[in-house]
């Protein structure tokens, strides 16, 4: 009989979220996040002083607000997804592996969680961050700290794995959710495919593979839609700071489609498998109202793959290969 630590363990990581929609919690929680240097590179004696004295004493409010327009009375949709995606799998793995969450930043951490598992006995640990494409601030920053953990309290280094930028049950799964949004609606004039952004010298660093795997995830998403190329425009957004980021911009695009003739279109972001703030608030409303106020006439937000059943056979795959 196989003993329940010797199964491995999918520890699913997501970015994180505050505990609650308040300045003081989004201040904690900005704090962690924009102090990582595999998010933000710059040294940590010039980044600090402008961290500290400038951005959290100002944006928390603002982004608290943001936060406090998507709470649902679970909590955080982030946070509710992800749990969500746990629950479903647990139910699912039918004895071959267990599996629980962690968050890059806030809690449970991928610290605390890999100190609960190493306390339990479980040795054969399966990270897996919930983003399929690859950069330092999301893939990368979520195996350092794992492979950081896994050394300080001595156990086996961590078995990495990521969700391939075609895979094609995440690709199926975002198609559906595609067919599912437009389901009763008019058809879309076209299509944007919204990406969070990265700073361009990151992607050049990182022999654009981020950049690449967007391209490479809308090429599968399209074909699998049978949809027309020059019928959409994949796109960045989230830019931070006054650096150059991949271009072109969710923002400036969407408001520049009505001009063109664009009347209806759809957004769909690949790169976030839960919807968050970025999906739900800057897609949602800000997006909408940006797409709406330069004369469009519909919009729809296509929904993240989430618990989509293609999907959760994907991450089983990742955990028992």
């Amino acid at each position: 009989m196989i003993k329940h630590m010797a199964l491995p363990h999918l520890l699913l990581v997501n970015l994180g979220t505050p505990d609650a929609p308040t300045p003081e919690s989004v201040r904690r929680f900005l704090g962690e996040f924009l102090s990582d240097p595999d998010v933000i590179d710059f040294p940590q004696w010039f980044w600090q002083p402008i961290l500290r004295g400038i951005i959290l004493r100002t944006r928390p409010a603002k982004v608290a607000e943001a936060y406090e327009s998507i709470w649902t009375p679970e909590g955080s949709p982030l946070r509710v997804s992800t749990e969500r995606i746990v629950a479903r799998l647990r139910a699912e793995a039918d004895g071959r592996f267990t599996v629980s969450a962690a968050y890059r930043y806030g809690q449970p951490s991928i610290d605390s969680e890999n100190e609960r598992l190493h306390r339990e006995g479980v040795t054969r640990v399966v990270v897996v961050p919930l983003f399929p494409q690859r950069t330092s601030a999301t893939t990368g920053t979520a195996f350092r700290r794992a492979g950081e953990v896994a050394g300080r309290i001595g156990r086996a280094p961590v078995i990495e794995r990521v969700i391939p930028a075609t895979d094609p049950g995440y690709i199926q799964a975002q198609a559906d959710r595609f067919f599912e949004a437009i389901a009763g609606q008019p058809e879309p004039d076209h299509i944007v495919i919204s990406y969070h952004g990265i700073p361009k010298r990151y992607d050049r660093n990182e022999r654009r593979s981020y950049s690449s795997d967007c391209c490479h995830t809308t090429t599968a998403l399209l074909e699998a839609i049978r949809w027309p190329v020059e019928r959409s425009t994949l796109t960045f957004q989230s830019k931070f700071g006054p650096e150059k980021w991949l271009t072109p911009a969710t923002d400036a695009v969407l408001e520049s489609l009505p001009t063109r003739g664009v009347k209806r279109v759809a957004v769909i972001t690949p790169g976030f498998v839960t919807d968050g703030l970025e999906t739900i608030e800057e897609i949602g409303d800000r997006g909408r109202a940006s797409f709406m106020d330069a004369g469009g006439e519909h919009f729809v937000r296509v929904a993240a793959v989430d618990d989509h059943p293609a999907f959760l056979e994907s991450l089983a795959r990742l955990a028992v290969a």
